[in-house]
């Protein structure tokens, strides 16, 4: 696997220094300054790919090149918008970068209830609670409806844990919740969000759908074209929040993503956390059903509890099978005669850090990920060339 590590840009706390010497070689990065919708310039790219060399890396994945709530929706400008993500991707092979990672989830990009749930060594990593999440749709953002769309029961629950919360609990879980784009410095706002929401009214998955397969019949053949690989993330979490429509969350999902568009270009980002989170989905088949278009990998792993509960995980001590997994990477690869672009996913917070700008991606809780993966890859490699040699 080609080792990365995501840089969120010039205004992150962790330098480009700072991750090299963590001994990878590529970087994951976007040029999170251009507002969605906009072209990517040749001159921004070259500035940013310059600025990545001058450290001694290379940019490796673009993550991601943001998809205009337009093209979701397929309403307002979205013909306008599918034509600036075209010239985006063109000027993008002009500068030699081939993987394009994006996602198609309504208007928040991810969503975890907690930023800092504690672990019992002292480290903090992100939660998704479900009971707090209820909390928070109905009591904090209030949104119109949203008791419809959980049971009597739930909505209980859900009153009983905000009923334990503090004024300064209330306040931290409505800014967990929404936290801005990746990258962004500017959360959302209720009343931005709401607006939002009522242009997803009557949008339901098989609207979604139908719009994320025009999308891509448009865009993917471009994409081939120019040698451009894009890489749709799952989502995160993989079932819906604030009652709007999700449509890559399960294995089924995937199958008819890559089946409607049926060309290489066209493939996805396997995350093994986004995918984990959902207890239904075989991470194993994917990659024997679709390894052949995986384009990126995001390695992380997930506790999963009672109910739509679960927490970033150890990489290699949760409820993803990350020894098989990596074992059926390694295999895939090897008879693909090519290496994945991988990057560690979602690290602890060690009390060292103190804090980090963007949660979840703390220097050294990744660096711990990337040199668990790394020796389990290894590890996998050398027991496979041996088992070669004692072939007759």
């Amino acid at each position: 696997m080609q080792q990365t590590m995501r840089w969120y840009g010039p205004h992150d706390g962790i330098t480009l220094a700072d991750i090299r010497q963590c001994g990878v070689t590529g970087i994951v990065t976007a040029l999170h300054q251009i507002p969605v919708g906009d072209v990517w310039e040749v001159k921004d790219i070259k500035e940013r790919q310059q600025m990545i060399r001058d450290e001694g890396l290379e940019w490796t994945v673009i993550e991601s090149l943001p998809v205009h709530e337009d093209i979701k929706r397929s309403g307002g400008d979205y013909q306008k918008y599918i034509a600036n993500y075209k010239k985006s991707l063109e000027n993008i092979a002009e500068c030699g970068l081939k993987v394009v990672a994006y996602n198609f989830m309504p208007i928040l990009d991810w969503v975890r209830t907690d930023h800092a749930y504690q672990n019992t060594d002292g480290t903090k990593a992100l939660l998704f609670d479900e009971r707090a999440f209820i909390f928070f749709d109905v009591f904090l953002l209030q949104r119109p409806g949203a008791e419809a769309d959980y049971t009597k029961e739930k909505l209980n629950e859900a009153k009983a844990y905000g009923d334990t919360l503090s004024e300064a609990d209330k306040k931290q879980l409505y800014n967990n919740v929404l936290l801005g784009l990746p990258g962004s410095d500017e959360s959302f706002t209720k009343d931005k969000v709401l607006e939002l929401l009522d242009d997803y009214k009557g949008i339901n998955d098989s609207d979604l759908r139908k719009n994320l397969i025009y999308f891509l019949s448009e865009v993917a053949p471009t994409a081939e074209n120019l040698g451009v690989q894009l890489a749709i993330h799952p989502d995160d979490p993989p079932f819906s929040v604030l009652g709007l429509p999700r449509v890559v969350s399960t294995e089924n999902d995937i199958k008819e993503i890559l089946t409607e568009v049926p060309i290489n270009a066209n493939g996805l980002c396997y995350c093994t956390g986004s995918l984990g989170a959902n207890p239904n989905n075989n991470l194993l088949r994917i990659i024997e059903e679709h390894g052949d278009r995986i384009h990126f990998l995001h390695l992380r792993n997930v506790k999963r509890e009672e109910g739509k509960r679960f927490r970033e995980s150890e990489h290699l001590n949760g409820d993803n099978p990350m020894e098989a997994i990596v074992e059926k990477l390694v295999l895939m690869m090897d008879k693909n005669q090519k290496s994945l672009p991988m990057r560690p996913d979602h690290g602890f917070l060690h009390s060292f850090e103190k804090v980090e700008k963007y949660p979840g991606y703390s220097l050294i809780g990744r660096l711990k990920g990337l040199a668990e993966i790394r020796g389990l890859e290894l590890g996998i490699a050398y027991k496979l060339q041996q088992a070669q040699k004692e072939l007759p």
